[in-house]
């Protein structure tokens, strides 16, 4: 009986690309909303019946339940409601980015969002100030609408 010989080991194979955790899913209700980030516009639900906005995108009103709703236009203008500096993030691509600040705006249209500030010191973050809506754009994947301090903005007081 003879001893079968072992298959030659298997070339080395690439290692798969690491997950991202900062990309969103579009889909067909979305797709509006990323086609206008691209073209460096952020977009809001609006409600016919209340005159509400809201962020982020839903089929219906969250303030009435109305399915009357519509894609508008946002100005970009928002002000900073609270930040967190982060300095560790072990998901990738986020450890690439640290320090990062987190955070939460106001914008002009009522809604709060989720975000991040960029193009700006932690030391020169304030509550209050004024943003505009920026976009981080990377090869192969949306654009994502993030803020960074409007131009001659005034720093409020502490």
């Amino acid at each position: 009986m003879t001893t079968p010989t072992p298959d030659p080991a298997p070339a080395a194979a690439s290692p798969a690309p690491a997950p991202r955790y900062d990309l969103p899913e579009p889909d067909a209700f979305t797709r509006p909303y990323w086609d206008a980030a691209a073209e460096g516009h952020l977009l809001l639900r609006g409600c016919r019946d209340c005159g509400r906005a809201h962020h982020y995108p839903r089929e219906f009103c969250p303030h009435c339940w109305s399915e009357d709703v519509e894609w508008e236009r946002a100005s970009g203008r928002a002000t900073l409601y609270t930040w967190s500096v982060v300095h560790r993030n072990d998901l990738p691509p986020f450890g690439g980015r640290v320090p990062y600040v987190a955070a939460v705006v106001d914008l002009a249209e009522g809604p709060r969002m989720m975000t991040q500030v960029v193009e700006c010191e932690e030391s020169e973050l304030a509550i209050g100030m004024e943003l505009r809506v920026t976009f981080r754009q990377e090869e192969g994947c949306e654009a994502v609408p993030v803020f960074r301090p409007s131009p001659g903005a005034q720093i409020p007081e502490r």
